[in-house]
């Protein structure tokens, strides 16, 4: 009987063992296929270029130095324009990439492909400026799908990586990893001491957007609207500091928050011009708790942000939606199981991607344009 029972085992360990050999060799067959972002919806091509910024009045809080930062601009190109397309995260920007052994189950960034073409000319005309913020511990080129869905649509993007605060930034060739003091992990307690670091934080994220607007007015001169101030695009975190930087900024066109708990001040005075709420099915970001939210978290503050503010507001949840589902994690090859494991909803996530790209895009247009108004009612205050 015991020699039946090992040799059942061994059997067993056997079977495991090679299934497991299996499925890692055909994930490693299926994350080599070539992956696409989405093709963009506006009427324009897009090109990327890259920019490393320094706002040298401003002392860094992290080092001794001006702050510095990294700066990727998408813009519009007229439709006959060629060239070469773009790498989705080129040289050092590939540790964006998880690490090993995670890493085996996503699919490698040189099978990405990028609809930008790599700094070629900008569409001749004037455009708005938008700027685009990242979720805590992410970085702009991780939010490709929407930047380039909207400068297609005819805005100049120019996406910030907050240095020391995303995990990677890569400033004159030499990647920068984040510091404890600047990417704090305590953001998603509701604790009165995890409130004031946000606030005190966002503070410094608001300020690297403001700045950014202002670099692209200085850096393509011809091409802004400057008839149009600039509007403000952030996720997570990133879209706390949005608010922020429209609260501050008198000339802000409206402002976008795409599932991030609100901090600072905006949550006490509110905003005077147009925003937009979009929240995953699982937040309270909208002053509306989602169907899937476990807790009201971040209920109380969007509450108070929208009796504060003055200007339209516009809200909305994604169905199927989770917090990842608004990057480009939504589009990359993603082995069992990790896309279970990361925050990603149940819904088709290029889908749910696309669906969030065109609240962003139809909201603007209506804030900036006058056009039709998004498919979202209004905010509950």
């Amino acid at each position: 009987m015991k020699r039946r029972l090992r040799t059942g085992f061994v059997i067993v360990l056997l079977l495991v063992l090679l299934g497991g050999a299996g499925y890692v060799g055909w994930v490693l067959v299926q994350r080599s296929e070539p992956v696409a972002l989405p093709e963009p919806s506006g009427n324009f091509q897009v090109g990327r270029r890259t920019f490393e910024w320094t706002d040298t009045p401003r002392r860094d809080p992290y080092v001794d130095g001006p702050r510095r930062l990294s700066v990727w601009l998408w813009y519009p190109v007229a439709k006959e324009t060629t060239g070469r397309r773009v790498q989705y995260a080129p040289g050092e920007w590939s540790g964006l990439h998880l690490e090993p052994p995670v890493s085996v189950f996503q699919g490698p960034f040189d099978t990405l492909q990028d609809r930008a073409l790599d700094r070629v000319a900008v569409a001749p005309g004037r455009f708005p400026v938008v700027v685009l913020m990242p979720g805590m511990g992410l970085s702009a080129p991780m939010y490709a799908a929407l930047a380039e869905d909207l400068a297609s649509h005819g805005y100049l993007v120019a996406g910030v990586t907050p240095t020391y605060s995303a995990n990677l930034t890569v400033l004159g060739g030499q990647t920068i990893e984040s510091k404890p003091e600047a990417s704090p992990s305590n953001l998603g307690e509701s604790t009165e001491g995890a409130e004031q670091v946000g606030d005190h934080l966002v503070g410094l994220w608001a300020a690297d957007a403001r700045f950014a607007a202002g670099m692209v007015a200085k850096e393509l001169p011809n091409s802004v609207e400057s008839a149009v101030g600039p509007s403000y695009v952030g996720h997570s975190f990133g879209g706390a500091a949005s608010l922020e930087a429209c609260r501050l900024d008198s000339r802000c066109a409206a402002a976008v928050d795409l599932d991030g708990i609100q901090y600072g001040e905006v949550v006490q005075k509110g905003v005077r011009a147009p925003i937009l709420l979009l929240g995953a099915d699982d937040s309270c970001i909208t002053s509306v708790c989602g169907p899937d939210a476990h807790t009201d978290q971040g209920r109380d503050r969007a509450l108070s942000l929208l009796k504060a503010s003055t200007g339209t507001a516009w809200c909305a949840t994604i169905p199927g939606a989770r917090h990842f589902n608004f990057t480009d994690y939504g589009v990359y090859y993603l082995a069992y199981p990790l896309r279970r494991y990361l925050p990603l909803g149940d819904t088709d996530a290029r889908h749910a991607l696309t669906v969030a790209n065109g609240y962003v895009s139809t909201f603007l247009s209506h804030a900036i344009y006058q056009t039709a108004a998004p498919g979202a009612p209004a905010c509950k205050s």
